[in-house]
C-alpha cells in the first residue's frame, strides 16, 4: 500500500535531515511492534482518525490511533515502515478491524513527530521534547480496548506499565 499524501508530505518533512541522505516510507500490513529486524529502531506515533464499518457503515472517530513505524538509515539512505492501528465497530457482532481516516493536517503533524524521532534514533540528536500536538476530534467517549488493535497488541500507551 502507498498513499501518495502520506509520500508527498515524508518528502517535504524529510528535507531537512542530514544532506545528502534520501528517504522513503512504506506501508507495511504486517508491521508489529516488537517485531523490528535486526538493524531497524522503532517508534510509536500517535494520532486522531475517523473510522468506518465496513459492515454497518457506523462511523466514529479515535483520538487513540497509535502508528507502528521502524526505520534504518544505511548508506545515506533510509527507509521507514508505517503501520496505522485499526479499530473495529462496538455495535457489530465480528465487525472487522478497520483502517483509519486520518485527515490532512493530522498526517502532516504525524510526520513531522516521526521525522523528530528519526534525528533521534537515527542521527544522535538532542531535540529535547518537542513533539507537535494533532487536531482532536470531539468526544468525551472512554477509550475501548476491546475494539482497539493497539490495546489488543499491546501497544497502546494505555496498557503499557
Amino acid at each position: 500500500m502507498t498513499d501518495p499524501e502520506w509520500t508527498q508530505k515524508f518528502q517535504i518533512t524529510t528535507r531537512n535531515l542530514k544532506h545528502g541522505d534520501s528517504w522513503r516510507l512504506e506501508f507495511d500490513e504486517n508491521l508489529l511492534d516488537n517485531g523490528q529486524q535486526p538493524g531497524w529502531k522503532k517508534c510509536i506515533v500517535n494520532t486522531g482518525a475517523r473510522f468506518r464499518c465496513t459492515k454497518c457503515s457506523r462511523g466514529w472517530s479515535s483520538n487513540k490511533v497509535m502508528v507502528v513505524c521502524h526505520m534504518q538509515l544505511r548508506n545515506g539512505k533510509g527507509i521507514v515502515k508505517v503501520r496505522p492501528s485499526h479499530q473495529k465497530c462496538k455495535e457489530c457482532s465480528e465487525a472487522p478491524m478497520e483502517k483509519p481516516s486520518i485527515p490532512s493536517d493530522n498526517i502532516f503533524i504525524l510526520l513531522k513527530n516521526l521525522v523528530e524521532k528519526i534525528r533521534i534514533k537515527c542521527y544522535n540528536e538532542d531535540l529535547g521534547r518537542n513533539k507537535k500536538h494533532f487536531r482532536s476530534f470531539d468526544g468525551n467517549k472512554p477509550h475501548e480496548p476491546s475494539h482497539c488493535e493497539a490495546c489488543m497488541k499491546g501497544f497502546c500507551p494505555r496498557n503499557r506499565s
